[in-house]
């Protein structure tokens, strides 16, 4: 797949404005929405849950793109699937089973992504990595918006990428946190295909026009 995506992240919208950031994101260059799904066990937050995710799905135009930062996942597979989600993704460091839990995902007829956090190596998933749709690769350490990027991403970026490659995988690299203008065409360029974005769209003063120059930098 030679064009790269961009994924609006939903957790820095307008919770006061949903549906109109949800039809911001709609009628942009954008081609799918993130969302951050956060328990406060996982991670040290949390975010939105099932009514408000059925509420943008009832509105969304373009493939949901969910993310579990959450213990167990597992429970909440059929659920999501229920809700309308088209990609599901949960962390490694979330599963005692995952290859399991990423064909739980599949029969549910959804794709499976499987989530790192900063520390954790891309090696890990060699064994996995034909089962796998989508890696989301933390570029912050996950739980809050509006995080630095951590350059050693880069690096874990071509090795998951020369990964992929050496075991015939076609899964996508998806990187998430701190992408901005700055970082975005270095991320393609180590081999990153979908760049989700979240403050640096929803706090701009024009995010369809910075959706439209994300997607213009990377293509």
């Amino acid at each position: 797949m030679n064009s790269k995506l961009v994924a609006p992240s939903l957790l820095a919208a307008d919770f006061a404005n949903l549906q109109h950031d949800v039809e911001m994101v709609n009628q942009s260059d954008a081609d799918w929405f993130h969302l951050d799904i956060m328990d406060g066990v996982f991670v040290p937050n949390i975010s939105f849950g099932m009514p408000v995710i059925k509420a943008i799905a009832e509105h969304a135009k373009k493939t949901l793109d969910v993310h579990l930062m959450i213990v167990d996942p597992d429970r909440y597979i059929k659920t999501f699937a229920h809700l309308g989600s088209n990609n599901l993704t949960v962390h490694y460091e979330a599963c005692n089973h995952l290859h399991r839990t990423l064909q739980a995902i599949k029969a549910e007829g959804m794709k499976a992504g499987v989530a790192l956090n900063p520390h954790t190596s891309v090696n890990l998933l060699e064994d996995t990595i034909q089962d796998i749709d989508l890696v989301c690769m933390m570029s912050v350490n996950p739980g809050f918006g509006g995080q630095s990027f951590i350059e050693n991403t880069y690096q874990k970026v071509s090795d998951l990428k020369n990964i992929i490659e050496k075991r015939n995988s076609k899964a996508l690299i998806e990187i998430d946190g701190g992408v901005n203008a700055t970082n975005a065409k270095k991320l393609v360029d180590a081999g990153a295909d979908v760049l989700v974005a979240g403050s640096f769209v929803f706090k701009s003063d024009n995010p369809t026009e910075i959706i439209k120059n994300l997607k213009e930098t990377i293509a």
